[in-house]
């Protein structure tokens, strides 16, 4: 196995993760209870720990593929143990996507995990490495709709759901980022193998501008209704309406003007 080659200690969970993960959990009992005499504060740090945990196992989901598929470096380098302060940005990795979630409530793409690509033969593995990041997105997306789309919302507190309803939204737009064919992004990176060599030497220069390129075109009106009505469809099938992801960003927000309709008393 190829996980021999790596010490323990290589894959030991990082107590920063754990960290993160009791936040989650902590204050997801906050929210779910109503413990927080602010709701607002308590579905902030819930779903700000949920989305950093998702981004770790984001870049655990490239690291973990790219090891079993002949990049033995990757224990080495720390990204086994799910630690964000591992990562070779963690500015592009953590501290921007939350910025983002914070400003604009939209999940922005990361990548930060190092593979050496040289270690790596066949062009299929070289694809799954990049997709298993974003697919990652997609199961964390289904987890937080399954009460949702089970019909099984009998006793879970509405402010429970509204904060489930937006932290599935970051990860559905996480999820359609990462996966557009656009350079710097894991979309490119699932193709990229099968491009010619002259393609990818054509296009290798612009990867560095890629996410960039893509916010200025989303910045657009007309792409931007596009995208986000996409983001809506997808919701409304895994049984999420607009209200839900409106209130949980409006919860999420709490230092703005709260709207009092997604505040229910208790």
């Amino acid at each position: 196995m190829t996980t021999a080659t790596t010490r323990h200690s290589d894959r030991r969970i990082s107590p920063v993760f754990i960290g993160i993960v009791a936040v989650m959990a902590v204050t997801g009992w906050a929210t779910w209870t109503g413990f927080a005499e602010q709701p607002g504060v308590a579905v902030f740090l819930f779903v700000t720990a949920a989305w950093i945990v998702s981004l770790c196992l984001h870049e655990y989901a490239h690291a973990r593929t790219a090891l079993h598929s002949g990049d033995i470096s990757i224990g080495a380098k720390g990204y086994l143990t799910l630690n964000p302060l591992k990562y070779t940005h963690a500015l592009l990795s953590i501290v921007l996507p939350v910025i983002f979630v914070i400003m604009g409530g939209i999940g922005l793409p990361g990548g930060a995990v190092f593979i050496e690509r040289n270690r790596i033969r066949g062009r299929w593995r070289h694809s799954l490495i990049s997709a298993a990041g974003p697919l990652t997105n997609v199961l964390f997306a289904v987890v937080c709709t399954a009460p949702f789309w089970l019909d099984a919302l009998d006793g879970v507190p509405a402010e429970f759901q509204f904060a489930l309803a937006f932290l599935a939204l970051l990860q559905v737009t996480a999820a359609l980022l990462n996966f557009l064919p656009v350079p710097g992004l894991d979309g490119y990176g699932v193709i990229e193998p099968w491009l010619s060599y002259q393609v990818r030497r054509q296009v290798e220069p612009l990867a560095p501008f890629g996410l960039l390129l893509v916010f200025a075109v989303l910045w657009i009106p007309a792409v931007n209704g596009v995208f986000f009505d996409a983001v809506d469809a997808l919701l409304r099938g895994l049984g999420i309406d607009e209200l839900r992801t409106y209130c949980g960003q409006n919860l999420y927000r709490f230092w703005t003007q709260t709207d009092q309709f997604c505040v229910v008393g208790r």
